[in-house]
């Protein structure tokens, strides 16, 4: 009898062991999957090693700038919907995502694909170089890709693009159906045959067609202006970082993976950042920051005076948050529409009397992630 117990002790021992090498195997399997999802653009990456030298210099240890690029391409499956591939893409959303050091907070700034600046001379896809010229922001996307867009912000702003991510309209949709759907406020009804979205007043769950849609309208929500459209895309970004930390998604296997197995495959990274474990990293640290800290706005334009349907900076205020960024500085988010920064005034709370000294920290106007639910 003893010696079948000591058997049988063997073989739930054995048993045991079997089943945390196929655990574990599995589970490196899974890694290594989704490892290979993730897309380098290797090219990138040398295009800007090439301009080292003109590159403005990391001020802050411990401060990430973190480049979020939307491209409008509509190569790739589900995608033609949205109008025939041309060959061309450009960047339907850019923003620069800030980490303070020590995870203090993360702010989210917007830079309008109507914005007029500078682009510099960039290599074109056949190995040409363009020349530099005064263009739209998103011009230079579809000029010389990522590295032209980031070499284009650097000048623009004198900040630091650490790492870059690339995102299209196939792999967001997959992101917003991967965490069950996000849910938004819709102030109004929404009906754009363009952007491909019907939707009713009110509290709406969007998965991820109806998500594209929704922040990609601009003719049937507001006046038509990319203005509302980064609110609407400000509004939805806080919604889906509440909708990731608030229901368990990170600390659960079942629902994690799916998210990232959608998220690797949506995106074209930089060299750093172009591992599982880089972005696990990341996520971390982003999860780790309060939402009432993570805080999104556009920076300070108003109408081009060349052109009312162009943007331009308003000075001093987008040097002044340029600056604070650089320097790692807390930035005020006020909420607010835009409106006071787009006519060149200070926003509400940043008003002084006359005579009296500059505000040592001045505020934008904008919200955080913890905005944007139906009252």
């Amino acid at each position: 009898m003893a010696r079948f117990r000591r058997h049988g002790l063997r073989v739930v021992a054995f048993a045991g062991a079997l089943v945390v090498l196929v655990a574990a195997g599995a589970g490196w399997w899974l890694y290594k999957k989704l490892d290979r999802n993730i897309t380098t653009d290797a090219s990138a990456a040398a295009e800007l090693e090439r301009y080292a030298r003109e590159r403005p210099d990391s001020l802050v240890r411990g401060a990430r700038n973190i480049l979020l690029i939307g491209s409008d391409t509509r190569a790739g499956s589900g995608n033609s919907q949205y109008g025939r591939d041309k060959g061309v893409q450009r960047s339907d959303t850019t923003i620069l995502l800030h980490l303070a050091a020590h995870g203090r907070s993360v702010t989210a700034v917007s830079v309008p694909r109507d914005l007029m600046v500078n682009v510099p001379s960039c290599r074109k896809r056949d190995g040409t170089r363009t020349a530099p010229q005064f263009a739209q922001f998103n011009w230079a996307f579809g000029l010389g890709g990522t590295a032209c867009t980031v070499r284009t912000l650097e000048k623009l702003t004198g900040i630091r693009i650490d790492h870059h991510v690339v995102i299209d309209f196939r792999g967001f949709k997959d992101m917003v159906d991967a965490v069950g759907g996000v849910r938004v406020c819709v102030t109004r009804p929404v009906r754009d045959r363009d952007a491909h979205v019907h939707l009713k007043a009110g509290a709406r769950t969007l998965n991820g067609e109806q998500a594209l849609g929704y922040v990609r309208a601009r003719k049937s929500l507001g006046n038509g202006s990319d203005t509302e459209r980064m609110g609407r895309q400000q509004q939805f970004l806080g919604a889906l970082i509440n909708k990731v930390q608030s229901n368990g998604v990170l600390l659960n296997p079942t629902r994690l993976y799916p998210v990232l197995d959608a998220a690797t495959k949506a995106v074209t990274t930089d060299p750093g950042l172009d591992s599982l474990k880089d972005l696990y990293d990341l996520s971390r640290a982003l999860r780790n920051v309060p939402t009432e800290k993570v805080q999104f706005l556009t920076v300070p334009r108003r109408p081009y005076r060349n052109n009312p349907n162009r943007d331009e900076l308003v000075q001093p205020r987008a040097d002044s948050l340029f600056k604070r960024l650089r320097d790692d500085k807390p930035v005020v988010v006020v909420p607010g529409d835009g409106q006071n920064e787009s006519a060149g005034e200070e926003p509400a709370g940043s008003r002084r009397k006359r005579g009296a000294s500059p505000s040592v920290t001045p505020t934008f106007t904008g919200t955080n992630a913890a905005a944007g639910a139906c009252r």
